[in-house]
């Protein structure tokens, strides 16, 4: 199995609608790493990393989203172990404040 280290950004009406927890819930299911946060624009950004199924099936899970989400959009590329650190100490998986 090979690891993804992915970060994405999901744009719509995601904020305000418990997406990030919604995130964090589905990635620590999946048993991925990483964090997620709002962003300053009105979009929400994860970084995910795991095994590349698990992770590409979290991404297509956040195009849909929770029911009160409407996502206009997913992108994605590649990205870096030391983006992990921003993670909380002791977690697997975080959520951060908004950027």
């Amino acid at each position: 199995m090979t690891r993804a280290i992915l970060l994405v950004r999901i744009q719509g009406r995601v904020q305000g609608v418990g997406y990030r927890a919604w995130v964090e819930y589905q990635a620590q299911a999946a048993g991925l790493e990483g964090w997620v946060r709002n962003r300053s624009d009105g979009s929400v950004e994860a970084l995910f990393a795991g095994t590349g199924r698990r992770v590409a099936e979290l991404i297509a899970l956040c195009r849909q989203g929770p029911p009160s989400a409407h996502v206009s959009a997913v992108l994605n590329e590649p990205a870096q172990p030391h983006q992990l650190d921003l993670r909380r100490p002791g977690e697997s998986f975080s959520v951060l404040p908004t950027i």
